[in-house]
């Protein structure tokens, strides 16, 4: 029988103070015009819901006034018992780690695996608080919210559920396990697999064994594996099921660190030398001494290396981000403190993990604010963005929900699908409902103080039509909504903010850890990434006359280098220490950033002239809603010219695209007098009505070009929407710009074999 945990607090610590596709069914739910009210039609004007609402299971929502001293946080859809321990426990102190060098001879970045860096400090405010390991913060999560729910997952019908106390012995148990295996100090634990328990395990695990979490993504070729297991030198490579095994069976002769592989999900199908399950790793880390291990925790520092997240290679091979356990440990604080997330003894958060876990976005979110805040993580199916995360969302409506641009675009395509087939009533009472909704959100958005008086308009369109769609979606209790990881549109952003939504926008990179401008409630504006972080600092270098220059980071949450790649580190961090993001951006009079596009992205014409290419792209998405994605071109060339693609049908599957046209797709050819229902029948100029329709959209962009040479001159709609199977996306949905151009080489090859003709449309 396992012994009692005894924690003892960590000395000198503290912590300052201050998409998936829905069923048209749900989604029609925001014009039921039901007596039936939601939490969120009973509130007024506030960001944290506060009326009663019954779950799932029968049981009532404690109001936010009455949780205070609840730990447990809200009743998750089925109520069942954590599972049994079965790890022992640790031992009753563990020593804290060494105190940092004093020293100034600490460099501010290294490229070693081993190497230490020189943490950015202040004297004063949250940039000052002390630096804390992965195990300190775990440690002080496990001490104030030992019995709160951490991770919860779903097996069948039921949730199961895991405490933080118990969450903490398993990944104890799973570092000692790979301690066993061999994992040696400064090598890599390489994470291959969908989000799940064992994910955030062996993650964890492999930091407390002294190791590197190295998470892979699960689109990733057996080459691409390869590459970033001999990068790290993995030891250990984590997999989800037999297709990832396959991956790396493939290619594991080639990987001379390699000395255990384990498939967590999934019986073995065969059994090979250095092939394990999960229930087999745990067994071997169950009854392995603490003392080893406890050596090792001793031994770490804030200043070094725990993680590392690879890029993801859109222009070149991906770059090992080398993050330090401050950069985490920090992160995770300076957010906490900026979004104002409440701790699980006040309010507890909960949150969905389905977002890629190899990108540092979700590990933030998913694994380090949780754990900050003693929130919980509830994991989505491993469909979630082929059509199940609506439904998850529904059952867990969670506190706080990531969404990246695609995924909320898909929730609008399906409302307003589902909005087109309701009665003409129904349709009248929603856009009133939308109008009043933007107006208001505009209003509060420009700090009007007319929205605090609630006027009866905007109070009757929450409760036919606002909290109807919140709790459709399952974001009924959600009081902060964000977006990042690509750019979105503004057109979805007001869509959005028109039923009472708003989607706020974050920017950041894997080499800061995550965030660094951030949206606020009380501060934001559309198209705006927010304002810096608390304990972070922005600059704009080499600014141009309208104020548009390189955006650059300071703070805790810089990272520490590229793994082995002096040249790249030097060439993204300056001698005074800022990150150069790589990104062109300007600030407003209010401090607000705005990006405006990517220095190596920057069209630069045969004629001298510098265009920023997202712009453009967005202006041409949003006067023809039928273009799904949109791709400018023009790099050495004597005009720009433009591919284009339209909405498409997505198979739930492979999540590659198909030739049906979206069910929005349609009906805006319905509207231009197009009976086209397939891809194939626009792609080559074969619907002359829907490219007269794309031809008039962009004439009227190109009249707002503020020169010639920002004009567009040629375009063409393909015949496949952009994907990640197709390599057009990158993991994150971002378009992978190198690859497009290789892949429709001859396409854009033909706009250039003619001079620029007066005439825009290609032929026929």
């Amino acid at each position: 029988m396992s012994a009692p945990l005894a924690i003892e607090p960590a000395k000198g610590i503290r912590i300052c103070g201050p998409c998936a596709a829905f069923d048209d069914e749900d989604a029609a739910q925001f014009c039921d015009l039901s007596e039936e009210e939601s939490a969120c039609d009973k509130e007024e004007w506030s960001e944290t819901p506060d009326g009663a609402e019954e779950a799932p299971d029968g049981t009532k929502d404690t109001p936010v006034e009455e949780q205070r001293g609840n730990t447990h946080g809200p009743a998750p859809p089925a109520q069942v018992t954590a599972p049994p321990a079965e790890v022992t426990a640790p031992p009753a102190q563990v020593t804290a780690p060494p105190a940092l060098a004093a020293t100034p001879a600490l460099p501010p970045w290294t490229c070693g695996r081993d190497g230490e860096v020189k943490l950015r400090l202040s004297e004063s405010g949250p940039a000052s608080a002390p630096p804390l390991t992965v195990h300190e913060l775990f440690l002080r999560a496990v001490e104030r919210f030992g019995d709160c729910t951490a991770l919860a997952w779903k097996v069948g019908e039921r949730w199961e559920k895991l405490a933080y106390r118990e969450y903490y012995r398993r990944c104890r148990t799973v570092a000692k396990a790979f301690l066993k295996l061999g994992l040696e100090r400064y090598h890599g634990v390489g994470i291959l697999g969908f989000n799940s328990p064992e994910w955030f395990m062996a993650d964890i695990g492999a930091i407390l064994a002294g190791g590197f979490a190295v998470g892979i993504y699960t689109t990733n070729s057996p080459e691409a594996c390869q590459y970033v297991a001999e990068n790290c030198q993995a030891n250990i490579l984590v997999v989800e099921n037999h297709k990832q095994l396959q991956k790396i069976l493939q290619v594991r002769d080639k990987l001379p660190n390699l000395k255990a592989v384990i498939q967590y999900k999934e019986a073995l199908k065969e059994k090979q030398p250095n092939l394990f399950t999960w229930a087999e790793l745990m067994e071997m880390g169950r009854d392995e001494p603490d003392g080893p291990l406890d050596g090792i925790i001793a031994s770490q520092k804030p200043n070094q290396c725990c993680t590392l997240i690879y890029t993801s290679g859109t222009t070149g091979q991906p770059k090992g981000v080398m993050l330090s356990h401050d950069n985490l440990t920090w992160t995770a604080f300076a957010t906490r403190e900026t979004v104002r997330l409440q701790e699980a003894d006040v309010f507890p958060e909960i949150v969905i993990s389905y977002l890629p876990l190899s990108h540092i976005a979700a590990q933030m979110i998913d694994i380090w604010l949780t754990m900050r805040v003693g929130g919980a993580a509830y994991f989505a199916q491993p469909d979630a963005l082929k059509g199940s995360l609506g439904n998850t969302l529904r059952e867990v409506r969670p506190t706080a929900f990531m969404g990246v641009p695609r995924v909320w675009e898909k929730m609008q395509e399906a409302m307003k699908a589902a909005g087109a087939k309701s009665s003409a009533v129904r349709r009248k009472v929603a856009v009133w409902a939308k109008g009043v909704g933007l107006h208001a959100n505009m209003s509060r958005m420009q700090g009007n103080g007319a929205i605090s008086r609630r006027p009866l308009n905007y109070r009757l369109a929450r409760k036919l039509v606002f909290g109807k769609v919140r709790k459709a979606l399952g974001l009924d209790r959600c009081t902060k909504c964000y977006t990042g990881a690509a750019p979105i549109s503004k057109e979805t952003l007001e869509f959005f903010l028109s039923l009472d939504i708003p989607v706020y926008e974050l920017y950041g990179m894997s080499e800061s850890t995550g965030p660094h401008t951030i949206s606020l409630p009380e501060a934001f504006r559309l198209t705006s990434c927010g304002k810096v972080m608390q304990g972070c600092q922005s600059k704009i270098a080499n600014p141009d006359s309208e104020g548009i220059g390189e955006i650059c980071f300071w703070g805790r949450h810089v990272f520490m280098g590229y793994l082995n790649m002096v040249e790249k580190t030097e060439e993204a961090l300056d001698s005074e220490g800022w990150l150069h993001s790589g990104d062109l951006g300007k600030h407003d009079e209010q401090d607000f950033l705005f990006i405006t596009g990517r220095i190596k992205e920057l069209i630069i014409t045969a004629g001298g002239e510098n265009i920023p290419p997202v712009p453009i792209e967005d202006a041409v998405k949003e006067a023809m809603p039928l273009i799904s994605n949109a791709m400018l071109i023009g790099d050495k060339r004597k005009f720009l010219s433009m591919l284009l693609t339209v909405k498409c049908q997505v198979n739930a599957d492979t999540g590659a695209p198909e030739d049906e046209l979206t069910p929005e797709a349609v009906d805006l050819c319905r509207k231009m007098g197009s009976s086209a229902d397939r891809v194939s029948e626009i792609a080559g100029g074969k619907d002359r009505v829907v490219y007269s329709a794309i031809q008039k959209a962009i004439d009227c962009v190109n009249e707002r070009a503020t020169s010639n040479a920002q004009r567009i001159q040629k375009w063409a709609v393909l015949g496949c929407d952009f994907s990640i199977p197709g390599g057009e996306l990158g993991p994150t949905m971002k378009l992978k710009r190198p690859a497009v151009m290789s892949l429709y080489k001859g396409q854009i090859e033909a706009f250039y074999k003619e001079a620029a003709s007066d005439n825009a449309a290609p032929p026929s």
